[in-house]
């Protein structure tokens, strides 16, 4: 049941109004929250309660519908989200059935006996007046909570000040954890040093469900921290309509009420105001690094210049040894079109997921201690990274490669594809390496490598990718393979599968006659159709060689 402010069943169980009353089935619902009152006068009645609703009723409602319909009402009202039902069972019915008491148990949905000679009214006004002098008080309290963090975001206060504020109001352990931060922001001064360890432990156990990183509702759950349920409430710091982090808060020291709740919103609110100016900062700095990166992959020989000239401002040294990373993001196909478009006239998400993905990646050079210079366009994240030697690279860019595939599990919405290019020496020759980055991704794409497509392990596609040889290749496919898929359009025949099957199982017809689920003769009769069609025998290996890059200048052209 979500959040509502008012008064607990435990509560209303102590008030004058409820003597002799007691709960008769669904006793761990007990801290059920009650934020209105209502009467059944008809079993349709389910249909208009709301959430939070105590529901009272005579025992002769009940005693008139049949135990099917009994049962309804409890699951139906336990799903609605209702703090629970009052029955006036006496003197209608000698008591309730026991399958409908035992469901009630089994959801943990409160049904109390109410006395017989209580009238339900006198239930009710009692129950109003303390819901609504109760709500009173708490917006008084939440004006002075508003008052006090607008004042602290006046006075310049951060996020660690508001965070400290948080835990002062709600007496609870608070921990803040943000996109834009590189590590938690924690207020544990109220509780024991070994228990920390453990809240700590239950954020990470939040993350591990990837959603988290985008759902933008509040969540409430019982916690088993160190042998006992704690309740607990994060809530989401939305900023440009998008996630950029949480606030926790758990109930170690007092329960978490609807007060706790309206701080942990307004605290949400003041700490959004915080990310967009750290995100404000990041864009100018982001703009100043995307300069310096063109410059230097310019073609112009005075903007090179120009940008190694900076080198010292990024802690680059000019004969240094560097390489780049490119990262490619698009919106997935499978989702939906709303998610990449312009939000409140103002941002494009894809953008937003680009810079979360930024900050990630400079994270995790810093953790790395790579020495590095992110930079973010369009649809691109250059990375520059700097050696002084060859020694460090390879580990550098297995560690460095590890980060970027654990960033792409946890950002569902985008796919990315990810290019390494070559090392070179010398600053002013890293153009060079970002070309290579550029056509890894391209050819990665084409022969559906892993996430990170590494230049130096292309093969033969290190030659084939250059683009200087686009018209050659072109001919030489058009003397070679297009005959066959030429055929394969006009005839719809598979011989162009069936000799890429061959090269696959190294000419072994039995296998390719398992792969294809062929007849052997078919197959068989294939191949010597491939080698009539092209006027090339698959015996020679010259002939054999040409078919077999043909088809892989197939898969980079595109055709």
């Amino acid at each position: 049941m979500s959040r509502q402010n008012g008064i607990t069943i435990e509560e209303v169980l102590k008030m004058d109004c409820m003597k002799n009353c007691k709960i008769i089935a669904g006793f761990k619902g007990i801290k059920n929250t009650i934020s209105s009152v209502n009467v059944m006068a008809d079993p349709d009645v389910i249909s208009w309660v709301e959430e939070g609703d105590l529901l009272l009723m005579t025992g002769y409602s009940f005693k008139k519908i049949t135990l099917q319909e009994q049962k309804n009402i409890i699951k139906e009202s336990s799903k609605k989200g209702l703090a629970g039902i009052g029955i006036k069972v006496h003197p209608y019915l000698e008591t309730l059935p026991s399958e409908v008491l035992e469901l009630a148990e089994n959801l943990n949905f409160p049904v109390i006996d109410i006395y017989y000679a209580t009238p339900l009214s006198d239930i009710m006004t009692p129950i109003f007046n303390e819901i609504f002098n109760r709500q009173a008080y708490l917006l008084k309290k939440i004006e002075k909570i508003y008052e006090q963090f607008m004042n602290a975001m006046l006075k310049g206060q951060n996020i660690k000040d508001i965070t400290n504020l948080i835990g002062d109001n709600i007496k609870n352990p608070v921990l803040v954890k943000l996109d834009v931060q590189d590590k938690e922001i924690s207020q544990f001064e109220l509780i024991e040093s070994d228990k920390k360890d453990i809240l700590f432990e239950n954020v990470l156990n939040f993350y591990k469900n990837p959603n988290r990183y985008s759902e933008k509702k509040i969540d409430e759950s019982n916690e088993l921290l160190d042998s006992k349920y704690i309740k607990r409430i994060v809530v989401p710091v939305i900023a440009k309509d998008s996630v950029f982090g949480h606030i926790f808060a758990w109930g170690v020291n007092k329960p978490l009420g609807g007060y706790a709740l309206s701080v942990l919103e307004i605290a949400s609110t003041t700490i959004a105001l915080e990310v967009l100016k750290i995100l404000s900062v990041r864009e100018v700095e982001n703009r100043y690094k995307s300069e310096f990166i063109e410059d230097l992959i310019s073609l112009d020989s005075k903007r090179k210049e120009k940008a190694i000239e900076r080198a010292s401002f990024f802690n680059l040294n000019r004969n240094d040894k560097f390489l780049s990373v490119t990262i490619k993001i698009k919106g997935k196909d499978n989702v939906e079109e709303k998610n990449f478009t312009k939000l409140d006239g103002v941002v494009n998400s894809l953008e937003l997921y680009l810079s979360k993905v930024h900050d990630h990646i400079e994270r995790s050079i810093r953790d790395l201690e790579l020495t590095g210079v992110v930079a973010s366009k369009t649809e691109l994240i250059i990375i520059l990274l700097s050696f002084k030697d060859d020694e460090s690279i390879e580990r550098a860019l297995n560690e460095f490669s590890k980060q970027i595939e654990s960033i792409d599990e946890r950002f569902k919405s985008i796919d990315m594809s990810v290019g390494i290019g070559r090392v070179n020496s010398y600053l002013e020759n890293f153009a060079n390496s970002y070309i290579d980055s550029i056509k890894a991704i391209s050819t990665g794409k084409i022969l559906k490598e892993n996430l990170v497509t590494n230049f130096e392990n292309l093969g033969i596609f290190k030659i084939l990718s250059q683009d200087h040889l686009e018209e050659e290749l072109s001919k030489f496919y058009d003397g070679t393979i297009k005959p066959l898929v030429d055929y394969d359009e006009k005839k719809s025949t598979e011989l162009v599968k069936t000799l890429q099957s061959y090269f696959d199982n190294n000419g072994n017809l039995k296998k390719m006659s398992d792969e294809l689920f062929t007849h052997y003769n078919t197959v068989l009769y294939r191949v010597q159709r491939i080698m009539e069609i092209t006027n090339m025998d698959l015996e020679n290996p010259n002939d054999r060689l040409n078919l077999e890059i043909s088809l892989k200048i197939k898969q980079l052209l595109g055709k």
